[in-house]
């Protein structure tokens, strides 16, 4: 089967055709983007801003959907979009279960697209998979620029401030949204109380650290 390509016209509301389907898109602002602050209604561009809004600004390879052409993609955390680059112009990935897995071939990541039933549904990196996953939301959001008060200080810039990630384990139940503690898992899991509790005495979890979740789903998917 041939893969099918991206193709997008270039205009406010693009179109991205895949073949013999089409769906509308917004074409990214990029540089353009504007945000309006304080009273005196002082604007700013992207790049006027301290700070960045993507998780990494460089685009890299993607695989978005099977049979679909292998595309450049970065992701925008304060919008929570996946940008697309096809011949020069940013694209907008639309929010649709057959692009819910995009899989970064380097450095090598998976961005899934997972409905949480809560503020953070969107995009999300998958840091471990299987029966159970584990996954982790990044979080960018706007600090607006503050005017100095008087002729002494100066203002203080606008800035995309990236937030602590926030760790949702998704189990057969549901979702597990910041797991605290032992007993957050032990409750979801009680027909493993007793291997659980075997493995927190010989682990010292740490339920903020990514290597320790890890270990910690790597080890429900194995028992």
């Amino acid at each position: 089967m041939n893969k099918k390509i991206l193709v997008s016209l270039l205009s406010v509301s693009s179109i991205l055709t895949f073949s013999q389907q089409t769906l509308s898109i917004n074409q990214v602002t990029g540089s353009q983007a504007v945000f309006n602050a304080g009273s005196d209604s002082k604007s700013f561009k992207y790049e006027e801003i301290s700070g960045s809004p993507y998780f990494d600004k460089k685009f890299h390879e993607a695989k978005v959907a099977d049979n679909y052409e292998k595309i450049s993609v970065r992701y925008n955390s304060y919008k929570d979009e996946v940008e697309f680059q096809k011949d020069g112009s940013p694209l907008v990935l639309p929010k649709e279960a057959k692009f819910s897995r995009i899989e970064i071939s380097s450095p090598k990541q998976t961005v899934v697209l997972l409905e949480t039933s809560d503020d953070l549904s969107g995009y999300f990196f998958e840091l471990a998979n299987g029966k159970n996953s584990l996954y982790k939301k990044i979080k960018t959001k706007f600090v607006d620029y503050v005017p100095a008060p008087n002729g002494y200080t100066t203002d203080k810039p606008a800035t995309f401030k990236t937030l602590d990630p926030i760790y949702y384990i998704k189990t057969e139940k549901g979702f597990i949204k910041k797991p605290k503690n032992q007993k957050d898992i032990i409750e979801q899991f009680p027909d493993k109380k007793e291997a659980l509790t075997t493995f927190f005495k010989s682990n010292k979890i740490k339920f903020d650290k990514e290597e320790d979740l890890i270990k910690l789903v790597t080890f429900l998917n194995q028992n």
